[in-house]
């Protein structure tokens, strides 16, 4: 399942790039960045689907899952600060923050549990 999920935001990268770049912190390459974000979630995907990579893949999961929260808490602010927002989109971005937690718990558990062979 969290291969499924992280298969599904890898693509979106790719399909839809200009939403990801707009929440890329200053000072990254933003198309760049959401290339190689995008190229890591289907990679770290795949792992997770081999029985033998994923420990590995869950391990990198939750790497991924801590890299990308300035990512999200810069898509809050923005979304806070502008005044053409709304409503709904200032909450579901403030809410979405502390679901990080959970993924990167969830990626920990595959990284602790999966087997070894």
């Amino acid at each position: 399942m969290l291969a499924v999920l992280l298969g599904g935001a890898g693509v979106t990268h790719f399909l839809r790039p200009r939403g990801y770049d707009r929440i890329v912190p200053s000072g990254l390459p933003p198309r760049l960045t959401t290339l190689a974000s995008g190229a890591a979630e289907l990679g770290i995907a795949a792992g997770l689907a081999v029985p033998t990579t994923r420990r590995a893949s869950g391990w990198a999961a939750a790497a991924l899952f801590l890299a990308v929260f300035p990512a999200n808490v810069k898509m809050a602010g923005d979304l806070l600060d502008s005044p053409r927002s709304s409503r709904a989109a200032r909450l579901v971005s403030v809410l979405r923050l502390p679901l990080q937690a959970p993924l990167v718990a969830w990626a920990v558990r595959v990284g602790r549990h999966a087997p070894t062979r």
